[in-house]
């Protein structure tokens, strides 16, 4: 291009565009990946397992060999094969608990913001003491009700999460019913379910999803720590937060019996945050154009 020829300005302005556009989020690959192994390992432990999870037989805390890759625990079981199946009650735990938490938390929420400015502030309140609300008191109260159980866990920590989640749509969903365009629909006649799927969904769903998946990390933790507790899912359930009590009295002659668990926590927690991170990046307009 010579000095004389015109600068085509719109040229400039649309190649960093689209330089932007066409960037891939390094978060949202590295937390694929990292969630990408974990449900793998789940998948494959429908189909293979190196040995039945609860079959003793193996020597008790034999170091990582060629027959066990990982070693076993105190009582001779392989811990790659409990380490495979505990990957079922994580996503398990952190998906039930994500869908229970989701669904109550929206409905909860939408239902505060259509609603009367007493109904508003009386749910507010709900939500306001169900949030300050310890967890694993909640936890203990409900597997006291309903017995130890993966389900009782699931049923303890959605409930807590649908707190959070309820406030968090609440506080969108206002946002959105003042605006404008909301304003026009309802003069123009659309109902409140047409306003609901048409306007207030649509704009709230990216917040909620990135918010989801940071719930997801919280929730596998959260059942870690209650099996860790013993209100978890009970024997010979290999979940994580058990395998972790269970090595803690071995960790310096067998530390491959907690940092296998730990570890494959740490991937899963990272790997959720970090899908959350790179949802923001993708979903969020204001990030994308920064």
């Amino acid at each position: 291009m010579s000095a004389d020829e015109p600068i085509d300005v719109a040229v400039l302005v649309e190649a960093p565009a689209r330089r932007r556009r066409g960037r891939v989020s390094a978060p949202l690959v590295a937390g694929s990946i990292l969630l990408g192994i974990i449900v793998a390992a789940c998948l494959l432990s429908f189909v293979y397992l190196p040995y039945p999870p609860d079959q003793i037989g193996g020597g008790r805390l034999t170091p990582p060999s060629g027959a066990h890759w990982l070693g076993t625990d105190t009582l001779g079981r392989d811990l790659l094969s409990q380490l495979m199946v505990g990957a079922r009650i994580a996503l398990a735990a952190g998906g039930g608990s994500v869908l229970l938490g989701g669904c109550l938390g929206l409905v909860l929420g939408l239902a505060a913001a259509l609603a009367q400015r007493w109904i508003d502030d009386a749910i507010a309140a709900i939500l306001d003491i169900l949030i300050a609300f310890p967890t694993l008191l909640l936890a203990m109260l409900v597997v006291a009700a309903r017995g130890e159980t993966l389900g009782s866990a699931v049923l303890a920590i959605g409930l807590a999460m649908s707190a959070i989640v309820a406030r968090l749509t609440r506080i969108l969903a206002k946002q959105v019913l003042s605006a404008q365009f909301v304003t026009a629909a309802r003069t123009s006649g659309t109902g409140w379910l047409g306003i609901l799927g048409g306007h207030v969904l649509p704009n709230i769903w990216p917040t909620l999803a990135v918010n989801l998946a940071l719930q997801f990390g919280l929730a596998v933790l959260a059942e870690a720590s209650l099996s860790y507790l013993g209100l978890g899912a009970p024997p010979p359930n290999a979940s994580w937060g058990r395998l972790l009590e269970q090595a803690q009295g071995t960790v310096y002659t067998a530390p491959v019996g907690a940092i296998a668990p730990g570890l494959a926590l740490i991937m899963l927690v990272l790997g959720a945050n970090l899908l959350a991170d790179g949802l923001r990046d993708v979903l969020d307009p204001t990030r994308r154009t920064r």
